[in-house]
């Protein structure tokens, strides 16, 4: 099943925490500390893979979550870290950040690896925060929490030669006889539902990756018919052919049907119209299509290469492969630009924020602040006090008491409930 659209939600493993540890050895009084560091978490990674031409495994896995970094340990040894979750996407696929739709990643080449979701540092031990003042230090860190995105994927089919053209213009027929994919070839419109994409050998060192196309009508591009949903795919291709049917019956007017649907690409997008482009006359072998041909060619010109085709009698087949192939031989390579993540908090953003909640309590929060609140282990006595300190060198004990709050006074900082005191 093709799907070129996923939401998915991806994180990345919690550091672990650094411990209080101390050394005890037999005649080693005072070993000192000797807590380790918390392990890193885990990365959530995606990796190009040219297999693939598909979102669907993103339908049954739409949360992915790296493994958690362990704890420290005495003897100064660090957690171990995380493992990472790798998952393989498509050729084509982007990344989008769901929330500003920022364009985060664009997966062009295969093996292409990049990091989604960072995990979070591990927390130090107290080995880390040993000084001269303080050679048996009592205090150690949380580690912090993995990067946490909702993402939108988009599938952008990467091809070669895009076949573009009316329904029933031929183009399912061309690929299956030209290269190993087997579309459904049906007689009535939009017989193709979904992109197919196959693999056209010239010989043992020429090939080139083709892609059959939903056909397109007069209005595609604002939506009519398969429309705009699959027209993206079109934007990837270095050549185009515009497969136009010689079938009088069918299609009587072919000229003013190519006209029709240049125009639907090129109001997708402009960038179509300066696309090379072969014209591909199918169906040959019908009664009346050499009249057909003869006219569709006058009006034409010179304008483009036009190459009659009939899969029925293969006339044509050898001639369209290898025009295709010097056409792509000469086209530029389609390069994308180097992305790489750029999500960053806001930097007009404040370190913290004081407002009143609906019970009168004082409420502080702040992206700077909950990475300190995080690394902080409440358990440990001697780290609520660091806190606390930490609250009084950030200024916000001094913004709580210019809105009134006074000893003894409930104060909530990230939902938990503390008590003011001087």
């Amino acid at each position: 099943m093709f799907k070129d659209r996923a939401e998915i939600f991806v994180s990345g493993g919690k550091g672990g925490n650094g411990i209080v540890a101390f050394r005890r050895e037999k005649y080693v009084p005072f070993g000192g500390p000797a807590g380790g560091d918390g392990g890193k978490g885990g990365d959530v990674v995606f990796i190009a893979d040219e297999s693939l031409n598909t979102l669907l495994d993103f339908t049954f896995q739409r949360h992915l979550r790296a493994e958690d970094g362990q704890h420290g340990k005495p003897k100064n040894q660090t957690g171990k870290t995380g493992a990472d979750v790798i998952v393989k996407v498509p050729l084509g696929t982007q990344v989008f950040l769901k929330e500003t739709e920022e364009l985060l990643f664009d997966f062009v080449s295969h093996g292409q690896k990049e990091v989604v979701a960072s995990g979070g540092k591990g927390g130090r031990g107290n080995t880390s925060f040993k000084t001269h003042r303080n050679p048996a230090p009592k205090l150690a860190e949380n580690g912090d929490l993995g990067e946490q995105f909702d993402l939108s994927l988009e599938l952008k089919l990467l091809a070669d030669v895009g076949l573009v053209g009316l329904p029933n213009a031929g183009k399912s027929t061309l690929i299956s006889v030209l290269s190993n994919a087997r579309p459904e070839i049906a007689s009535y419109p939009f017989t193709t539902l979904v992109p197919n994409l196959g693999l056209v050998y010239l010989d043992y060192e020429k090939s080139f990756v083709m892609a059959d196309l939903p056909g397109l009508i007069a209005g595609a591009s604002s939506g009519a018919g398969l429309g705009i949903k699959f027209l993206k795919h079109i934007e990837r291709c270095r050549v185009l052919l515009h497969l136009v049917s010689m079938d009088i019956a069918e299609n009587p007017n072919p000229y003013e049907n190519f006209l029709l649907i240049n125009q639907e690409l090129e109001n997708y997008n402009p960038e179509l119209a300066k696309r090379p482009m072969l014209i591909c006359a199918t169906k040959m072998d019908v009664a009346q299509s050499d009249i057909q041909l003869k006219k569709f060619s006058i009006k034409i010109g010179d304008s483009y290469q036009i190459v009659a085709i009939s899969a029925i009698t293969n006339r044509g087949l050898n001639e369209v492969k290898y025009s295709l192939y010097e056409s792509l031989e000469k086209a530029p390579k389609l390069v994308s630009p180097t992305l790489h993540k750029t999500y960053k908090l806001p930097q007009e953003e404040p370190f913290f924020e004081i407002t009143l909640g609906a019970d009168g309590i004082y409420e502080v929060s702040g992206q700077g602040l909950h990475k300190v609140f995080v690394r902080t282990d409440f358990t440990n006595e001697v780290a609520v006090k660091k806190f606390a300190r930490q609250l009084r060198s950030f200024g916000i004990e001094a913004a709580l008491k210019e809105k009134g709050v006074k000893s003894g006074d409930e104060v909530r900082i990230f939902n938990f409930l503390f008590e003011m005191q001087e």
